[in-house]
C-alpha cells in the first residue's frame, strides 16, 4: 500500500488563499479568501468573499470555495484553508460536512468559531500571518462600514 503524499505546507496553500482575498478586494469586496485541499493535497476549490459582488450575504470565502470544490463523496481528511478566522457560518459548514483540518491566516482582526471546531477534533493551525493581518486590517480602517456589515455589527 502507498502512503498518500503529504499535504503542501500550510504557507504554501495559505498562498493561494491570499490570491483570492487580494482578487476579492480589486473586485471592490471584503478581502477574505479560501481554499480547499483534498487529503493528497490536491486543491479542489478555492474562493473569496462575495457578499458585494453578488448582493448575497451567504458568500463568504469558505462558501465560494466550497462550492467550487464540487460535490465530493466526503470530506474526511479535507483541509480549508482561510484567510481569516471563520464565522459561526463558516465554522458550521466545516463541522456539518466534516471537514477534518483548519488552517486560517489570522485571528486578531475577527475570531470566529476555530476554538469550538478545535474541541470537536477538527486539527486547527493559526499562522498568525502578517500578509493576512495587513491586508483585512487596511480594509477595515478603509471600509469600518462594509466590515461591520460582514461580522453584523452596525
Amino acid at each position: 500500500m502507498t502512503a498518500s503524499p503529504p499535504l503542501p505546507p500550510p504557507a504554501d496553500m495559505l498562498a493561494v488563499a491570499v490570491e483570492e482575498a487580494r482578487a476579492g478586494l480589486a473586485e471592490g469586496g471584503i478581502p477574505i479568501g479560501a481554499a480547499l485541499f483534498a487529503a493528497d493535497g490536491v486543491l479542489l476549490g478555492r474562493g473569496h468573499n462575495r457578499r458585494v459582488q453578488d448582493d448575497d450575504p451567504s458568500v463568504h470565502a469558505e462558501t465560494d470555495a466550497f462550492r467550487k470544490a464540487g460535490r465530493q463523496r466526503s470530506y474526511r481528511g479535507t483541509t480549508m484553508v482561510t484567510t481569516l478566522s471563520p464565522c459561526w457560518y463558516c465554522s458550521g459548514l466545516v463541522r456539518q460536512f466534516g471537514i477534518s483540518n483548519l488552517v486560517i491566516g489570522e485571528s486578531r482582526t475577527f475570531t470566529g468559531g476555530h476554538d469550538w471546531l478545535a474541541e470537536l477534533g477538527v486539527g486547527v493551525t493559526i499562522l498568525d500571518d502578517e500578509t493576512c493581518v495587513s491586508l483585512l486590517g487596511g480594509f477595515v480602517t478603509a471600509r469600518p462600514d462594509l466590515w461591520h456589515e460582514d461580522i453584523g455589527e452596525d
